[in-house]
This record gives C-alpha cells, sequence and structure tokens, in this order.
C-alpha cells in the first residue's frame, strides 16, 4: 500500500507551509521532487529550500525527470498523453524506491485543489491497479496570494466569482453573469483580448516571492506595461508563473 500525500506548498515561500503541511512531510519515507529543465531550475531549487526548512529528521528525497508536454496537437489530447506519462515516471520511481510499501509526499505548487492535475494522475495509478491510499493537504493558492498582495477582496458585495484559465478566456471572452474574474494559467496574456475600457486588472506574479512583481489599474491603462513586463520577467527568470484578477467597470 502506498500512502500518498498531496501536499499543497503555496507559491513557494517557506511562509506559506501550513503545521499539517510540515507534518505530513516530517510523516514521509520518501519526498518525490521533479526536475523540469534548466530552464525551471528556480522551481526545483524552491522545493529544495521548502525540504530544507521544514524538515527536522531525515526523510529520502529523490529528483526525477518530469516528461514533457507536447505543444502540437489537440490540447486535451496531449495533456492526457502528458499525464499518462507523469503517472508512468511515478510508478516507476514508486517501485524502484517503495518496493514494500510506504508514505509517499509530493510538493504541489498552491493547493492541490486547484487548477492542478496531480489528484487527477495519481487516479491514473489506482486505475492500472495501485494500492493507493490518498490524503490532501490544503495549501495556499496564487489566487489568495494575490489578493493579499493587492490588498483586495476577491468578490464584490455578494456578487459571483469565476475563476477559469487564459485559454478560455481567450477563446470564449467574459464568463456571463460575473463580475469578478480570475484568470490562471494564461501564457498569451488573454486579457489583451478584452475591450480596454472593460475592466480593472490586479495582476502578481512570483507571488510571496522576494522578486514579486504587482501591477494594478484600469486595463486600458496597464495592458501594455503587464504584457511587457511579464516578457522581461521571463527572459531574466526564465520561467514565469503569474495570476490575475479583471473587475468588471462596464459591460465586456
Amino acid at each position: 500500500m502506498i500512502d500518498l500525500d498531496l501536499i499543497g506548498i503555496g507559491t513557494g515561500n517557506p511562509d506559506h507551509l501550513t503545521r499539517q503541511a510540515e507534518a505530513a512531510m516530517n510523516a514521509a519515507d520518501l519526498i518525490l521532487l521533479p526536475r523540469k529543465g534548466d530552464a525551471k531550475s528556480d522551481l526545483i531549487d524552491l522545493r529544495r529550500t521548502l525540504c530544507a526548512t521544514a524538515l527536522t529528521r531525515p526523510v529520502r528525497i529523490v529528483e526525477f525527470d518530469l516528461p514533457i508536454r507536447d505543444a502540437t496537437g489537440e490540447y486535451l489530447a496531449a495533456v492526457g498523453d502528458w499525464h499518462d506519462a507523469i503517472a508512468a515516471t511515478w510508478a516507476t520511481q514508486i517501485a524502484e524506491h517503495l518496493p514494500q510499501g510506504g508514505r509517499l509526499a509530493l510538493l504541489v505548487w498552491g493547493d492541490p485543489s486547484l487548477y492542478d492535475s496531480t489528484l487527477r494522475i495519481a487516479e491514473r495509478l489506482r486505475a492500472d491497479g495501485m494500492a493507493l491510499r490518498v490524503q490532501l493537504i490544503p495549501g495556499i493558492t496564487s489566487l489568495q496570494a494575490l489578493t493579499a498582495a493587492h490588498a483586495i477582496p476577491l468578490n464584490t458585495l455578494g456578487a459571483p466569482v469565476v475563476i477559469t484559465t487564459g485559454r478560455r478566456l481567450r477563446e470564449h471572452g467574459w464568463p456571463e453573469a460575473a463580475d469578478s474574474v480570475a484568470v490562471m494559467l494564461d501564457g498569451d496574456c488573454g486579457f489583451t483580448t478584452l475591450a480596454p475600457e472593460c475592466a480593472a486588472i490586479w495582476w502578481g506574479a512570483y507571488l510571496g516571492m522576494p522578486h514579486e512583481a504587482l501591477i494594478a489599474g484600469s486595463l486600458g491603462d496597464v495592458a501594455e506595461e503587464i504584457v511587457e513586463r511579464r516578457a522581461a520577467l521571463r527572459a531574466e527568470h526564465g520561467w514565469i508563473m503569474d495570476i490575475y484578477l479583471l473587475r468588471r467597470t462596464a459591460p465586456p
């Protein structure tokens, strides 16, 4: 039996770890840390730092190379194939390092329940016959870190909020009946497809980290600034994690 703890770690700041997260990390027999290539070496470094900060007893830590998603072809099919490959990689690591079973911990950015596929990948292991018991330890999401950094509420009084992706914003426009729209996983600045007078925007990158970047204002006033700042930061660091909140100011 594998007891799999999926541990939300926030945005990489050790202060984002909850006591429950720290306890789960210290209870593990094995912590697997994925490497995503040189371009994202900061991400593995952040996970290493979290382990060095949180662990109070010796826990075996194994790093492995994460499969790369095929960026060509139909998106959902490519993601499905990628998740299959990740599940197979996990299974290989488990067979090698926990052949008799035990407690495995995976450190998940933000929270494992919000726009993260770790739970779906774990279900592939179970479907393939692995005896697996999953526990989810919630973490601080980038959405929480964003609203905290800008010191704003997520919603307006009594009004709904939609959490969506940049891809859906580009393809479908402003979500119906939403006053506030939180946008994640946007590599192409989907806010540029909206009428510039329709919304205010609060944007943040590397939230909770020393190089945190924040921009806020009318979409028409700051959209170009965000696009340019985002490109410069990505070129500087080799990767970027960002998120933004849009608030309707006029019919989109």
